[in-house]
């Protein structure tokens, strides 16, 4: 085996290279020429990159706008990750039923995982317009004065943390389907024999066997929280008084709309330090809830 290995080591690099090209190119060298404009003062249209230390960090982190930012994120996360999780265990429940024509259901629940953000939240920009939205004119026929979904300050957050779960809830369910599929089955029947009920099967069986599942579930969806963007961007742009600004959101902006790329690049270095950290936390938390067979 060993003597095959090195016999064919030269096509092995051979189909190695192309890879390991278009890595460094879109992958090292943009990583690394972010950290260093993150250092740096650098306009993108007037100038050449000037280097100006901790200047980037120091700003971001005696402004307002930043602890708006995460306080807006933190906002989305309380929404989105409760619902979406409880949402998607209650639906992958029924996912793992006899009932009939189940399958064509999984069907229609995946079709706005395959659809584009863009187009996903143009349809509910247009459903939520507080001026001639299908979701205003529902609530009028019941003589309700339906809010400003992405106008108010205090409603587009929390508008754009449910499209997200309309978007994103046929995939996790469908994951957490398969979590439920591993479960061996004579497990609970030998439970009910004994006598256990559904919620104590649930409680002591079903739940415990699914936590590696919705460990994966928990920090995907918490990374997707903080690189919220597209819905972000088509549906409020930042919203009304900054309620929806959030960091992809503002690397965007300072970015490609303020040209100051060294602002951005440092704001994008903060944000995978955020993620990387809270990926860490929840890696050594897991050992207190996730039970591995």
């Amino acid at each position: 085996m060993k003597l095959l290995l090195m016999r064919n080591k030269k096509w092995i690099v051979l189909f190695l290279i192309p890879s390991v090209i278009g890595y460094m190119i879109f992958s090292l060298i943009p990583m690394i020429a972010t950290v260093y404009l993150g250092f740096s003062s650098w306009d993108i249209i007037s100038g050449k990159p000037e280097m100006i230390g901790l200047s980037n960090y120091i700003k971001i982190f005696t402004t307002k706008e930043f602890y708006q930012v995460m306080l807006n994120t933190l906002k989305y996360i309380v929404i989105y990750i409760p619902l979406m999780v409880v949402t998607s265990m209650f639906i992958a429940g029924l996912f793992n039923t006899d009932v009939k024509s189940v399958g064509v259901f999984r069907v229609l629940l995946f079709i706005p995982v395959l659809t584009s953000w863009v187009a996903g939240a143009m349809i509910w920009r247009t459903v939520l317009s507080s001026q001639y939205g299908l979701v205003n004119n529902f609530l009028a026929v019941f003589g309700i004065a339906g809010p400003g979904w992405l106008t108010d300050p205090k409603w587009s957050m929390v508008s754009i943390a449910l499209v997200s779960v309309w978007k994103d809830i046929g995939f996790f369910s469908l994951i957490i389907f398969g979590g439920l599929r591993n479960i061996n089955p004579s497990i609970i029947e030998a439970a009910r024999v004994d006598g256990a009920n559904r919620v104590n099967v649930f409680r002591y069986i079903t739940f415990p066997m699914v936590t590696p599942t919705l460990f994966f579930v928990l920090v995907t969806a918490i990374i997707n929280s903080f690189q919220l963007f597209p819905q972000v961007m088509v549906m409020t742009q930042g919203g009304s008084l900054g309620s929806t600004q959030v960091m992809v959101e503002r690397i965007y902006t300072y970015g490609f709309k303020y040209y100051q790329m060294g602002y951005a690049a440092a704001l994008a270095l903060i944000l995978f330090a955020m993620i990387m950290l809270i990926t860490l936390i929840q890696m050594k938390l897991q050992k207190k809830w996730v039970y591995y067979e």
